[in-house]
């Protein structure tokens, strides 16, 4: 998932030499309790542990960097693109700011939010760290004729900074943000703190401002022994400032001896005053309770809507440009789906070995990196895109500043 293991490599080479005891060989290796197949690495023969896979690409007089995390740990696709999963149920938010009740727009935001975490590769993956300069782009098409357009840009590389931008002008709605990922090896376990955070706008209801949410942390739990699994942790604060509506939505990680796991919790206080409690678990199924009432609604059901995701057309290879994402990374998407660890490896150093030279020549001119698609202003990433009020005219304008002359193909949709 996002960011998870970015820093760990290093850390792991320190402990081959430990006493720990290697995944596949513990008396203790089983799927903790209470998991979903889809939530837990459950490796087959040939793959053995984590540690085993480090070792055995280590040869006389090779360079350690290349050492790299094995390719079953590896989500095929960049960060940039992972975003989109956010994306994915856009019924949830559109129409929000025809509802009167803002407490009920602050339901329907949070709807959207809470919806995109159910979407992950099987166990516990990481999708590739984007490269300073990468980007993503992708269009919607929704069954009633609008679009929707997403641009991703990696814009920092120290520290990382991942700028992404959607926007559905008439469907209203408008979504902003960035994400700063910072990852810490703890042993068993890695933990990626995800700063940043979404900022959306609903454009029919401008005097509602932003509705700002910001992430949970994540853990890989089981990396050097027993089965890999991975929790969303901590706590998130969804807020909207100008009706005085906010959400402290905890993540629960689950205990050795009680709990369980893809839990969450969260009360929503409009002017200090509780009106509502979410509870559930991200993965199936999550509820809203009316503090007053004590009526009960779906927030969302993962099991039954799950599978209803909008399609993304993303422009076809031939058409990308080198530093876009899918582009950028296919040798190593390649490799990953032939699970082809030395090709992937490969791969990889090729594409990070270009960048430390991009890196250098920019150095040596005194040159700073300019992102091509966003800005820095007031510490905050903008699109560099003034969004006509329009929505048809917006339309145009976003579609045109995203893709330019490129031609559209249907068969691209995914």
């Amino acid at each position: 998932m996002m960011g998870l293991f970015s820093q760990a490599g290093s850390h792991l080479r320190n402990v081959t030499g430990s006493n720990a005891k290697p995944r596949g060989s513990s008396e203790d290796d089983k799927a903790p309790s209470d998991t979903e197949p889809d939530d837990t690495s459950i490796l087959d023969e040939n793959e053995g542990s984590i540690i085993s896979s480090l070792i055995s690409q280590l040869r006389v007089g090779m360079d350690l960097s290349r050492v790299t995390f094995p390719t079953f740990v590896l989500e095929p696709r960049s960060m940039l693109e992972r975003i989109t999963d956010f994306m994915s149920h856009p019924d949830l938010i559109f129409g929000a700011e025809q509802c009167d009740d803002p407490e009920e727009r602050f339901l329907r935001v949070l709807q959207y939010y809470l919806a995109g975490w159910h979407i992950k590769p099987k166990g516990v993956k990481k999708p590739y760290n984007p490269v300073l300069g990468e980007f993503f782009r992708c269009q919607y098409d929704y069954p009633n004729r609008t679009q929707g357009f997403y641009i991703a840009e990696q814009v920092s590389h120290h520290p990382p900074v991942s700028a992404f931008f959607y926007i559905s002008p008439e469907n209203r709605v408008m979504i902003l943000g960035e994400l700063r990922p910072k990852s810490k090896f703890l042993g068993n376990s890695v933990s990626t703190t995800m700063e940043g955070e979404n900022r959306i706008t609903l454009l029919g209801k401008p005097e509602d401002g932003e509705y700002v949410i910001t992430m949970p942390n994540m853990y890989a739990r089981g990396i050097l022994f027993g089965k890999m699994v991975l929790e969303l942790g901590d706590t998130c604060i969804a807020k909207n400032e100008k009706n005085g509506i906010n959400c402290d939505l905890e993540f629960k990680t689950k205990g050795f001896f009680s709990g369980t796991y893809n839990a969450i919790s969260g009360r929503i206080r409009h002017n200090n005053n509780e009106i509502g409690e979410v509870s559930g678990r991200w993965s199936h199924v999550m509820d809203y309770k009316n503090t007053k009432t004590g009526a009960k609604r779906v927030i969302f059901d993962a099991v039954k809507d799950g599978q209803d995701v909008s399609p993304k057309w993303v422009p076809p290879e031939d058409q990308q440009e080198p530093n876009e994402s899918r582009r950028l990374w296919s040798h190593l998407t390649q490799a990953i789906l032939a699970k082809d660890m030395e090709a992937a490896t490969d791969a990889k150093t090729n594409v990070e070995d270009a960048q430390r030279e991009s890196r250098k020549k920019l150095e040596e001119s005194n040159k700073a990196h300019v992102p091509r698609f966003f800005v820095q202003k007031d510490g905050r990433w903008a699109p560099k895109l003034q969004v006509p009020q329009d929505p048809k005219e917006a339309t145009a304008a976003v579609r045109e500043w995203i893709f330019g002359t490129i031609n559209r193909s249907d068969e691209h949709s995914s």
